[in-house]
Order: structure tokens, then C-alpha cells, then sequence
């Protein structure tokens, strides 16, 4: 189901086609380094969470893999079902966490790997296209600073960086920009698993990092957090609304005030059912201080660029109103070990090391 996505990584002779799409050797290699390197990072993530469950006696299913092949990758992940109620913080710490922590080991290695073998710049003229970049690869042996592509305004995809890959990027040579990481399936199998552990450890309601805030920090601070996160991801997506709407009423029109009114209106509308289905007092504070600042911000797009993102409105929707942003009671409360506590907060840098505020976006 991973076939789709590597028609970019087709090259040499065609064995096959079918549907009009040639089918060669590598385009099958490729395929396949890209599906199973992702598959096997999914594998090991969900296996952390059962192996943790059946230790401490918690009936857990064995993982189910959601397939999607309309979105490209081919998969929204995988899960596992846990039967029962979690009696104590105990169990819950240590199946919440197992997860990303074995996801987080495989990542390391897929990382590792796929940087340690990239080949040199020279290795994109067997990919086809992308003239003014393997005119300047040719030129200099090596890939450009700043980006160089002939798509058309907007239409550049590129993921966005982490710290984590930032640092490994500064270590091994030959990396490629993040425009292009398509085109390494290998490489770019280790980037979705960062992807999907930052997505997973995020400290809201139920998921794997709103069990890690819930055990270390306790019911009360758990709300806190996970409301301010809600809240930062909102004003990402109202601050990258903006921009997107403002560019485009300013593209039209030419009138800034008029696109900045336009787009406070209509985000008004996203943030205010965000508000009514929390039903707590100070979100409506929030709501009115989110749209300020970001119909302020839209008229300094160069400042705020970095920070606004439009891509995060299904994860908030998601989060608001499927996972929860609460989380429900534990019956015990127990404390836990200073060793799991250290864990704990290795977890949290984990998710600061895998985490980024645009993962995915056209330039």
C-alpha cells in the first residue's frame, strides 16, 4: 500500500506497468525500504504499549494498522485497544510510555542508518527533473543553503525540521533538503516516525503523551497543560489562517484591512465551536485574545511565518472533539518511582526532540 508514494523514486528499466505507471526494479526497492521501514517503526511503537499491558496483567489487543492509501503514505498509523480500566498511575505511566520510547529506538536507528548510506548530491540526476537544482549540484558537488526548485510559488512540499534532525543533518554529510527528502525513502520513513511520536506524544487528553503529563503531574496540572497546548496549537492555526487569507485578499484586492477582517470573521466562526464544546469560562477569554493576536500578527507575516501553521485545524478538531482534552480519573493515585519519574522527562525531551511547529507545508 506504500507503492503510490514512490513514483518519485522510480528510476531504471521498466519491468511493468500498470494503470500507465512504469514499475522497475528500484521503484520496487524503493517501495518496498520506504513500506516496511515504516511499517516496522509502527510495529515496534504499538508492541512497546502491549508488551507493557500484558506485564502489568492489562488485557491490551495486539495492534491494528490503519491503511490509507488515498493519503499517499499509505497508513494513518496504528493502534491497540486497551480492555479494561487502568487501576493506578503505575500502569498507566508504563504503558503510556513504552510506546514512544521503543518507537522513539527504532526512529534512532532508521535515522542513523538512512544518514550513514545517503549517497552524494549526484545521486538526484537519477531521479529526473528539478533542472535548476542538479544544474547547481553540478556546478559545486553538493546541495544548496537556501532552497532551489522550479515549482511554481506554493507549490514546493517540504516537511519541516526538528531538533533531532537538525543535529543529525550537522553530523553526516550528503543530507538532503527537506524539499526533497522524497526522493530517499529510507530517510524519509525515519522523518514520519519523528512525525508520528510527536504526534503521539502530545500532553492532551488520552494520547500516549497526555498519559506521561496525567502519571508524572497529577489530574489537575494535566488539565492545565493540555489546555495550553490546545491553546498554542489554535493560535498556530489561526496565525497561519491568517496569513493564508491575507495573502489571498491582498493577492485579489489589494487591501490588506479588508482581508484581515475578512479572515477574522471567518476564523471566529472555527475557534467559537472550539469554545462551546470545552465549556469552561476563560476559553472564551482565550478565543477573543487568540483572534487578536492573530489579525495583528497577519499584517507582519514576515515575523510570524514561523509559528503560524493552518495544517493543525484536523488535529485540533480531532483532539477537541474525539480524543478529549480531559483526561478520565485514574482510581489510584500513587506515586511514582524517581526512576519512572526520570523516565518520564526523558519522554517529555523526546517529544521536544521529535516535535515541529510546520511539519508539513508548500512554499
Amino acid at each position: 500500500m506504500f507503492i503510490g508514494r514512490s513514483v518519485a523514486w522510480a528510476a531504471g528499466d521498466t519491468l511493468l506497468q500498470i494503470g500507465g505507471i512504469p514499475f522497475t526494479s528500484v521503484f520496487l526497492a524503493d517501495a518496498f525500504t520506504f513500506g516496511g521501514a515504516l511499517i516496522t517503526f509502527l510495529t515496534v511503537h504499538e508492541f512497546g504499549h502491549y508488551v507493557a499491558g500484558r506485564i502489568h496483567h492489562v488485557k491490551t489487543s495486539l495492534p491494528y494498522f490503519i491503511p490509507a492509501p488515498m493519503i499517499g503514505i499509505g497508513t494513518l498509523g496504528a493502534v491497540i485497544s486497551i480492555r479494561e480500566p487502568i487501576p493506578n498511575l503505575t500502569k498507566l505511566f508504563d504503558i503510556g510510555a513504552s510506546g514512544p520510547i521503543a518507537g522513539f529506538a527504532m526512529v534512532m536507528i532508521l535515522l542513523i542508518w538512512a544518514m550513514a548510506t545517503l549517497p552524494s548530491p549526484d545521486y538526484m540526476f537519477g531521479v529526473g527533473g528539478h533542472e535548476s537544482l542538479l544544474n547547481y549540484i553540478q556546478v559545486t558537488g553538493s546541495f544548496p543553503e537556501t532552497p532551489i526548485s522550479d515549482a511554481p510559488p506554493g507549490g514546493r512540499l517540504t516537511v519541516g525540521s526538528t531538533p533531532l534532525y537538525w543535529a543529525l543533518s550537522q553530523i553526516f554529510p550528503n543530507v538532503p533538503p527537506l524539499y526533497e527528502m522524497y526522493h530517499y525513502p529510507l530517510l524519509f520513513a525515519g522523518w514520519l516516525g519523528l512525525f508520528f511520536t510527536a504526534l503521539n506524544l502530545m500532553p492532551v487528553g488520552q494520547l500516549d503523551g497526555g498519559h506521561v503529563i496525567y502519571a508524572l503531574f497529577g489530574p489537575k496540572w494535566h488539565a492545565r497543560i493540555s489546555r495550553a497546548f490546545i491553546l498554542t496549537m489554535l493560535t498556530s492555526m489561526t496565525i497561519g489562517g491568517a496569513l493564508t487569507l491575507h495573502g489571498l485578499f491582498n493577492t485579489i484586492t489589494g487591501n490588506e484591512l479588508l482581508g484581515t477582517f475578512m479572515l477574522w470573521m471567518t476564523l471566529a466562526s472555527i475557534l467559537t465551536i472550539c469554545t462551546i464544546r470545552i465549556i469552561l469560562s476563560w476559553w472564551w477569554q482565550a478565543t477573543l485574545t487568540i483572534l487578536a493576536i492573530s489579525s495583528f500578527a497577519s499584517l507582519f507575516p514576515d515575523t510570524v511565518s514561523w509559528f503560524g501553521y493552518f495544517g493543525w485545524l484536523p488535529w485540533c478538531l480531532l483532539l477537541i472533539f474525539v480524543v478529549k482534552v480531559d483526561h478520565p480519573p485514574v482510581p489510584m493515585l500513587n506515586p511514582l518511582t524517581n526512576r519512572r519519574r526520570l523516565i518520564g522527562y526523558l519522554t517529555l525531551t523526546i517529544f521536544i526532540l521529535c516535535f515541529s511547529i510546520k511539519p508539513l507545508y508548500s512554499v
